[in-house]
């Protein structure tokens, strides 16, 4: 079994089974919800802790010693690592309780039993997939024009799906099975770079341009150079 990392797939091996994992448009919607989706990314990476500390500070001047307290807790840790548990499930069709663990009733509520993988490394894969999920990690230049600063909180892979098979004129079925970071990929080489500048290149250019006119404000530079006789 050979993943393409570069698609954003893994493996995870134990000492009976190899487990695929794969962050396709598909396993996507088994997270939940568009908006759970969305909530998902943003639980996993630390988004509600930290309004939680920002208004603390807005309210108080800094984090009090009973919030560190309360954010120290269990249950904080158990809502993280259940989503990241619930992501890495998605996105393998084999059930894979044996490496993510699992939760079981105890006597004073529902204990995490471990499996081969440690909680902590739970969490990083977990985010790591969702970004190739619904994200990608492709490396695409992107033209100024296009970049904006629009957020949603919302997460339509229906519609990516949708757009695949119009674009690369493939199945519903293979159209599920891609990842954000491949989709991504086959657009960049099916419709290359248009011409035009990115956001960095253009304040390059403005920057350089402001320069120039500083200096021949200064008298630092002239207009037509002048060639010694």
């Amino acid at each position: 079994m050979t993943p393409r990392l570069e698609y954003g797939e893994m493996v995870i091996s134990t000492a009976e089974n190899d487990y695929l994992f794969r962050p396709s448009l598909d396993a996507m919607t088994r997270i939940g919800a568009p908006k759970e989706v969305v909530s998902a990314f943003t639980r996993l990476n630390g988004a509600e802790v930290q309004q939680i500390i920002a208004s603390a500070v807005g309210a108080y001047g800094a984090v009090p010693e009973w919030l560190i307290t309360l954010l120290n807790k269990p249950v904080y840790g158990r809502s993280i690592l259940s989503t990241a548990m619930n992501v890495m499930q998605a996105c393998c069709d084999d059930d894979c309780s044996e490496v993510i663990g699992e939760w079981r009733p105890g006597k004073s509520g529902m204990v995490y039993r471990q499996g081969a993988m440690h909680y902590r490394d739970i969490i990083l894969l977990a985010r790591e997939l969702m970004t190739h999920g619904i994200i990608g990690k492709a490396k695409v230049r992107r033209l100024q024009r296009h970049e904006g600063h629009e957020y949603s909180d919302e997460f339509h892979a229906v519609e990516y799906i949708s757009a695949a098979r119009v674009h690369f004129n493939i199945t519903r079925s293979e159209a599920e099975q891609l990842t954000m970071t491949e989709f991504v990929m086959m657009l960049k080489a099916k419709y290359p770079d248009e011409k035009g500048f990115t956001a960095d290149e253009y304040e390059a250019i403005t920057k350089a341009d402001d320069a120039r006119n500083d200096d021949l404000i200064k008298g630092k530079r002239r207009l037509v150079s002048r060639k010694a006789r």
